[in-house]
């Protein structure tokens, strides 16, 4: 039998919500899925989905605001627009290949990677790095234990596998998030907060402030965000989950920057010119 909702909760316009299940978009969204701001006249119903999930889901729009790679924004432009804030920013850090043992990253060609997804912007990163390599899709979470079994020549890290391959007894390879800084002088745009334009300008701009006062709440209370954070760390002692929450969340969150939306604009036009997705995509963030 469902809940008899109080009037109050039947008053509010429910706003589905979702992100991928660590630490880094945990932090980043603690006030919200704790109560700790009014967010009337909406409720957020929270989901947690690893990141290739959303992005498929973002295709058939089932969310209203939704954590999306940046690689996926190309195909759901029709349905949805960037936040302003939500980004995770790599500075000359960020996904990495990672192998049992060395070899130098000078091509790809022939290695067989094992990839998050091939709608995530580590896998579109690593095709600007060298398009020539054999892909194997296999969950975010189980790419490490593949490469040590023999099943890769080498792994593609998201998340905070960044900061534990070595631990697995891991090389690192290649690191992309270097790579693009050198290459680009820019922040690595790897993923953001989509929400949906049939929301209209009216609820997409509160939406957007409370979402942005969530993160600023977080990183205004960092401890007890921090230990909420902790429960999607995966294996992370609190000092790692701590370093990686700070490279993820931080000022670049709360607002992109002029440099941050220049890099989400060069890596989508840079992914068009090299083939990888097929029409040239205008970005648009919400104001």
């Amino acid at each position: 039998m469902p809940r008899m909702l109080s009037e109050k909760e039947s008053n509010q316009v429910e706003i589905k919500l979702a992100h991928s299940p660590d630490s880094d978009d945990a932090f980043m969204f603690y006030a919200l899925a704790t109560n700790k701001l009014d967010t009337r006249p909406f409720r957020f119903i929270h989901t947690l989905e690893d990141i290739q999930t959303l992005n498929q889901k973002a295709l058939a729009g089932v969310y209203d605001v939704t954590a999306i790679s940046f690689h996926a924004y190309a195909y759901i432009t029709d349905k949805y627009a960037l936040l302003p804030h939500g980004a995770s920013m790599g500075d000359r850090y960020g996904p990495i290949v990672v192998a049992r043992d060395h070899w130098e990253p000078i091509s790809l060609r022939g290695k067989k990677i094992a990839v998050p997804g091939t709608m995530t912007t580590a896998y579109l990163l690593l095709k600007l790095y060298d398009p020539e390599f054999e892909t194997i899709v296999i969950p975010f979470d189980q790419i490490m234990d593949a490469v040590k079994r023999g099943e890769a020549d080498g792994g593609l890290l998201i998340h905070e596998g960044q900061l534990t391959y070595a631990r697995e007894g891991l090389q690192k390879i290649v690191d992309l998030g270097s790579w693009w800084g050198n290459k680009t002088g820019l922040p690595l745009p790897l993923g953001g907060n989509a929400i949906r334009r049939d929301l209209g300008k009216d609820q997409i701009s509160q939406i957007s402030r409370l979402i942005r006062d969530g993160i600023e709440y977080a990183l205004n209370h960092r401890q007890p965000a921090l230990e909420y954070a902790l429960k999607y760390g995966r294996n992370l002692s609190e000092g790692q989950a701590d370093e990686f929450v700070r490279m993820y969340v931080n000022e670049r969150t709360l607002d992109y920057g002029a440099d941050g939306r220049q890099a989400v604009e060069l890596l989508l036009r840079q992914a068009h010119e090299k083939g990888i997705i097929p029409e040239a995509v205008q970005v648009e963030f919400v104001d």
